[in-house]
């Protein structure tokens, strides 16, 4: 039975009041007090709460409780002028005795005069006089079935909830029950569980049919959920007229989610009092949203030790469905709240909306906007009825439902979830208007359904699910993160599939599939996308090959955020840098970028003229591998390749053990730097052979061990070029040793770093093909690679590795805009404050460039060196009013477009980069 109206509670609430206000009233007169007072709400005290429960107290004495709401409600009543702080604490008294699924939630305390309400859930408290109970009766809504709560995802019952299904599905999968039927019986459990807490049953309706209808060892639990489970199919007028009347209480659920017949299961005394346990739990708190993402993680022990890390947060969704829909309909209805008309069309609007989620997963995203678009609606109601809240009926008047919204998921289980999670949404959100109009609505038996398709989404056609030109307004969604270069074989043929006719599309990560079918769809229509996805799709080589295709096949960025770290909670589990990008095939204004001071904070939103591949305010320039600089600078290539298994490579105690046995070696040792060794202080040593005439080596029986390892090493190999290598075993695959000194730029460094070290070398150190040389560089270079714009430049552009960056001599270093005409006063300028950085390194000869370049440790001195620079490469700029780094990128794009389109001189005109030897053959 449906809940009362307010008004209907009002009216029982005033007669009430009036009934009880004759100071006469007896202590033996409570029961009835209490009946009357439930029956206030629509309900009949005894089908839910007991007088005088018997509990045992602390201290081993039996308590009597006098009224008592299992799980719910707790009453202690005393005689008129009593004291109420002592009837609370009595109250409180009683609840070591109690199960924890017994634990109420609330405490009220009265003496017939005085009612005081405890929420211990909200741990407030509330006091008022008989005579003003039709004024609080919103704070009983729990009572007559309209309790809300303020979801939040961070809130413990989440994870609690989890546990407890996490504990009975594995005792279910312990006995046998397990796959497809156990997917779908606990996803049916959760819907009841949430349906006795949320108004759909009655409240602790499902608990008592277990309670009270099945034996305490389990025996007969499955065999009567089979035929509870038959019943919640079945209309009540298709029901057998003898039906025990427990069962016959049970509404008809519908939608399809019952009405697969599946096998019995089988329970026993835990199993029973686990399902209890669950039972227990107030799960009109939970949070339809990221639930279903912690459920599906139940089903993986591994995944449920890190239990937080396996959602999306509800602040990244807003993130996406904010800019790319939401916002703007905000607007919208801010400009037609005043005009009844336009504001009717625009809820019509609404309902004509439709979104598909390509990768669903267990519905995160369609749950998040179905709830924003019913508390817009329920906005516009507001406003549309304004006045009469109290008592409309609003079962005609909501439009928006569930039908509207579409998804793709590969897994069986977790669309199950979505189809589940968006009813529960639905009947939170029902819940929600039924408390603002006063009249309940519930949306049961369900008659609709959101479109949730089992299936691989690079399989299929979109468009058979939901037609692009007739139907489609949105598509958004988190397709998964798995790198190029990490896919398995199925991943790795599905994106083949997608990316047909894209060149190099072997560099695309696994999430860009998903962009590229977007982009397929879409053409020549207005529908507009968003996809999370890690940020590497706007940085290095990816962005060449992706979006030089989604550019020319019509698509415009109308919406960005720039990298930002995904949030969780879970403990080792690796933060995961993301950006977000809406896209369209047409024009959409205003265009916004969110852009972050801080990964780990909240943007700042700026209106932008045009968002490019790279996420910056400039044109839609996509950088393209080169292989020589745009300006006219040094050369840069890779450091050595030896290929010798590290037969050539030693440690200095190495180095001084094996000239004890080859004295004559000694001479042929050369410093070893890598990247590692460049920036954390330390060396290796390299025996240098290239040089060796046969004599030599032919009177050095230790070294011509080594040498003969290496050829082994490299005839080992199951690449025929490094096979061929075998050939002359004494020289490098790649050699680079420069004759002067050159400048070393590591290859990967942190991403915590504001400056990339650099650092000059002399010829008689050798370098790995882990760092870049550049050889001919001056103090000039230097400063210019070591300033702000080129390291703004080098984290909008580079590749990473994990989150740190990886800098590339074809993407980052070749495209590198230089200052155009700086004369020689400028570069002057930057020669001198490039020697004050290294002066202020020296500072600090114990020191490490790690140490240095660390945020935490990096010297004042140094970091005002640096500065200094970075004023004086801006003036050769020609700019010196950069507001941020974003404006800096997009300054840097503007002008590398005016290079490439011939204004100003390109050809590289610097020197080789040192002497570049290949080994023959």
């Amino acid at each position: 039975m449906p809940p009362l109206s307010w008004n209907e509670i009002k009216s029982r609430a005033l007669s009430f009041s009036r009934e009880w206000a004759d100071e006469a009233s007896e202590d033996a007169e409570a029961k009835t007090f209490w009946n009357e007072f439930f029956h206030i709400f629509g309900i009949e005290r005894k089908r839910v709460a007991s007088f005088e429960q018997r509990v045992k107290k602390l201290d081993g004495r039996d308590g009597y409780i006098d009224l008592f709401w299992k799980g719910m409600l707790l009453i202690e009543h005393k005689s008129r002028g009593k004291d109420l702080d002592r009837a609370h604490q009595q109250a409180l008294d009683y609840f070591p005795g109690l199960k924890e699924r017994e634990l109420p939630r609330y405490i009220i305390v009265s003496d017939f005069a005085r009612f005081r309400l405890y929420d211990l859930e909200e741990d407030s408290r509330h006091e008022f006089a008989l005579k003003d109970l039709h004024k609080n009766l919103r704070l009983f809504g729990f009572i007559a079935g309209y309790q809300t709560h303020a979801v939040r995802e961070q809130d413990p019952v989440n994870i609690k909830a989890a546990e407890r299904m996490g504990r009975l599905h594995d005792l279910m999968k312990e006995t046998g029950y397990s796959g497809h039927a156990l997917e779908v019986y606990l996803v049916r459990l959760l819907f009841c569980l949430f349906a006795e807490d949320t108004g759909i049953f009655q409240p602790q309706q499902f608990q008592e049919f277990i309670e009270q209808r099945t034996h305490e060892d389990g025996s007969d639990l499955g065999p009567q959920l089979s035929v509870f489970f038959h019943i919640l199919n079945s209309p009540e007028d298709r029901r057998l007229k003898n039906l025990d009347e427990q069962l016959a209480a049970f509404p008809f659920v519908n939608g399809r989610l019952f009405e697969e017949v599946l096998p019995p299961a089988s329970f026993d005394t835990t199993m029973r009092q686990s399902l209890l346990d669950c039972c227990g739990l107030d799960w009109s708190r939970i949070s339809p949203a990221i639930f279903g993402s912690l459920f599906q993680s139940i089903m993986d022990k591994q995944a449920r030790r890190n239990l937080g890390a396996h959602y999306t947060s509800e602040r990244n969704i807003l993130k996406l469905i904010k800019p790319l829909f939401l916002d703007g309909l905000r607007e919208d209805f801010a400009k037609v709240r005043s005009n009844r008309r336009k504001l009717e069309e625009f809820h019509q609007k609404l309902r004509s909306l439709t979104f598909l989620d390509p990768a669903c997963g267990c519905g995160n995203f369609l749950v998040i906007a179905y709830r924003e678009l019913r508390l817009l609606e329920l906005d516009i109601l507001r406003v549309l009825h304004s006045g009469v809240q109290q008592h409309l009926d609003v079962r005609g008047l909501i439009r928006l439902n569930v039908d509207q919204f579409f998804g793709i998921e590969i897994e069986e289980f977790p669309a199950q979830i979505a189809q589940v999670a968006l009813w529960l949404t639905d009947h939170q959100m029902n819940q929600q208007v039924s408390e603002e109009f006063g009249l309940y609505f519930a949306r049961i038996p369900l008659k609709t359904s959101a479109n949730i398709v089992c299936g691989n989404a690079l399989r299929i056609d979109w468009n058979e699910l939901i037609p692009a030109e007739q139907r489609l307004s949105y598509l958004m969604g988190n397709p998964p993160f798995v790198g190029a270069k990490f896919m398995n074989e199925g991943q790795r043929t599905d994106s083949a599939l997608v990316f047909a006719g894209i060149n190099n599309s072997g560099l695309l990560d696994f999430v860009t599939a998903w962009h590229v079918k977007a982009a397929r769809m879409i053409q020549g229509t207005a529908i507009r996308c968003a996809f999370v996805s890690t940020n590497s799709i706007c940085q290095g080589e990816q962005v060449g090959v992706l979006w030089s295709w989604m550019l020319a096949h019509g698509m415009k960025l109308f919406f960005a955020h720039r990298t930002f770290q995904w949030s969780n909670e879970a403990r080792g589990k690796a933060a995961v840098h993301c950006v977000i990008v809406g896209f369209a095939a047409e024009e959409v204004q205003p265009k916004w970028l969110f852009e972050y001071e801080d990964i780990k904070g909240e943007p700042h939103c700026i209106a932008v003229n045009n968002i490019n591949p790279y996420l910056v305010d400039a044109p839609d320039v996509v950088l393209h591998n080169r292989s020589t600089p745009v300006c006219t600078v040094p050369l840069i290539g890779i450091g050595n390749k030896p290929i010798d298994g590290g037969s050539y490579l030693f440690t200095e105690e190495e180095k001084a053990a094996f000239i004890d046995k080859e004295p004559q070696a000694a001479p042929l040792f050369r410093r070893w730097l890598g990247a590692d060794e460049f920036l954390n202080g330390y060396h290796r040593c390299c025996l240098w052979l290239g040089d060796c005439s046969p004599a030599e080596l032919r009177a050095m029986p230790e070294v011509l061990k080594r040498v003969e390892a290496v050829k082994r090493f490299r005839l080992a190999s199951k690449s025929a070029p490094t096979q061929k290598l075998a050939d002359t075993p004494t020289r490098f695959h790649v050699e680079n040793m420069p004759e002067g000194d050159y400048l070393i730029i590591p290859k990967v460094s942190s991403e915590r770093r504001h400056y990339i070290p650099i650092g000059f070398e002399t010829p008689e150190t050798l370098c790995s093909d882990l760092v870049f040389i550049l050889s001919d560089a001056t103090l000039y270079h230097f400063g210019v690679l070591s300033s702000v714009m080129h390291n703004a430049w080098m984290r909008t552009t580079c590749g990473r590795l994990e989150s740190r960056y990886r800098y590339s001599a074809s993407i980052v270093y070749n495209n590198f805009p230089w200052p155009p005409t700086p004369d020689d006063k400028q570069q002057q300028a930057v020669k001198a404050a490039a020697q004050a950085v290294l002066d202020a390194r020296a500072q600090f000869p114990d020191s490490s460039l790690a140490d240095l370049y660390d945020p935490l440790t990096m010297p004042p001195v140094l970091l005002k060196a640096h500065r200094v620079l970075d004023k004086a490469v801006d003036t050769a700029y020609g700019r010196r009013d950069f507001k941020s780094e974003a404006e800096r990128v997009a300054f840097l794009f503007d002008l590398y477009q005016k290079y490439t389109a011939s204004l100003l001189p390109l050809a590289a005109k610097g020197k080789k980069p040192g002497r570049k030897k290949k080994a023959n053959g």
